[in-house]
């Protein structure tokens, strides 16, 4: 009866099984079975042991089976859960509270992308999927929690690439009488950190190139890197002509409504981002384009910001915080004028939030880490989707369906 079961199972099934362990002539353990147990029937085929899952539509829209065929799949995400304990180990170790704040916001704040919009049916109002928590997270500051952190989902309505998913993980964290520069040697020891206890070095091979985390970072504004990495002259990246002159000279396409801050922005994103391959702190950006960010008091056109740059990638965003409620307010008029002219990400003006400014936030620093980037960094991962077990997917065409999907939008910048 037993042999009969055996000849019927396939590859997939589970079985159970009682017998007696012992090794073969080569030493491969094994059972000796004297009885045998169907436990589960595995109604399709698995893939081909030897060649795996290779179609990348399948593994996506099917992660189980891609978890099934490709042993090293399952090890990515061994390893993705592992980099988000040694984050948490590492900031609570430092005294910083974990906490939680709203997925669902009547004003979506914290950063400049469309959000996604949904509705409540029992109160009768319109709610957004939060962009960010950064808002949330500085009242908590207000509140005399002078370091706390989350790591958890964003959502942001735009495209969709190899380094972006609508829906994708962040670590933001926020210390009092901090700024930017404390948290620049704080994101060093954070990575470090990370990638030691993850990877085991200093040093990891991403895409055949070999990065070592190992501080200290190069440091270099907007307008450095422009003429560093990105040839342009310096009397170039000072001006609004200069630069909409170099960006055709380059052939970098640019709206000719675009001021200064604007046209630095575009050209840093076409011409510098790219060949910041080692880990760069990028700095000194227009105030105009930083709504929640302190100005550098020796000159206000910029603010106290970093973006942290690997492998071409944004990996990272901080700023000292701004805290005074009355140029908080100014700016957000200023984002509600911008909106009002056509730009849908403009940031909304949120009065709670200038009301808890206006009780007293200490100096404070915040950072946000995108933690699936980072986790295609540490696991030569070379798309996001990679990295996240279930990402998002148009709908699976079905026999019989004709229509044409459109192609997804082009992705702008987290």
């Amino acid at each position: 009866k037993a042999y009969g079961l055996f000849k019927r199972l396939d590859v997939g099934d589970f079985v159970g099984v009682r017998g007696r362990p012992f090794r073969t002539k080569t030493g491969e353990l094994t059972v000796q079975v004297a009885e045998l147990a169907l436990l589960s029937k595995s109604l399709r085929p698995l893939p081909d042991k030897w060649h795996g899952l290779s179609d990348v539509e399948v593994r996506y829209r099917q992660r189980y089976v891609d978890l099934i065929a490709n042993p090293t799949v399952a090890d990515v995400f061994r390893r993705r859960a592992r980099i988000v304990a040694e984050m948490r180990r590492f900031l609570d170790a430092r005294g910083f509270l974990e906490v939680e704040t709203p997925m669902m916001q009547s004003i979506p704040g914290g950063a400049t992308a469309r959000p996604f919009v949904t509705h409540h049916n029992a109160l009768d109002m319109d709610l957004f999927l939060r962009i960010a928590p950064e808002l949330y997270l500085k009242r908590c500051v207000v509140g005399g929690l002078e370091r706390v952190y989350e790591i958890n989902r964003n959502f942001r309505n735009e495209g969709v690439s190899t380094q972006h998913n609508p829906e994708f993980t962040m670590l933001e964290f926020y210390q009092a009488y901090a700024d930017y520069r404390d948290l620049m040697a704080l994101t060093e020891e954070l990575f470090l950190h990370v990638v030691r206890t993850t990877c085991g070095s200093d040093r990891v091979t991403y895409q055949g190139q070999e990065l070592c985390f190992a501080p200290p970072w190069p440091r270099l504004s907007v307008e450095e890197a422009l003429v560093q990495l990105g040839g342009l002259r310096p009397e170039e990246v000072r001006t609004a002509e200069g630069l909409r002159a170099a960006a055709a000279a380059r052939h970098v396409p640019v709206n000719p409504a675009w001021g200064w801050a604007k046209l630095l922005m575009e050209l840093f994103e076409a011409l510098g981002e790219a060949r910041c391959v080692q880990p760069t702190f990028i700095t000194d950006f227009p105030s105009e384009l930083s709504p929640l960010a302190k100005a550098r008091p020796d000159d206000p056109r910029y603010v106290q910001r970093f973006e942290l740059y690997i492998a071409g990638m944004e990996v990272a965003n901080a700023y000292s915080e701004l805290n005074d409620p009355r140029e908080q307010r100014r700016r957000f008029e200023a984002q509600v004028r911008a909106r009002e002219a056509g730009d849908e990400e403009a940031q909304y003006l949120d009065e709670d939030f200038l009301r808890a400014l206006e009780y007293g936030l200490p100096p404070t620093a915040g950072e946000g880490v995108g933690v699936d980037r980072l986790v295609m960094l540490l696991t030569d991962s070379p798309s996001i989707r990679d990295v996240i077990l279930f990402p998002l997917l148009r709908p699976e065409a079905r026999p019989g369906d004709s229509a044409v999907e459109p192609a997804a939008p082009a992705a702008s910048r987290e």
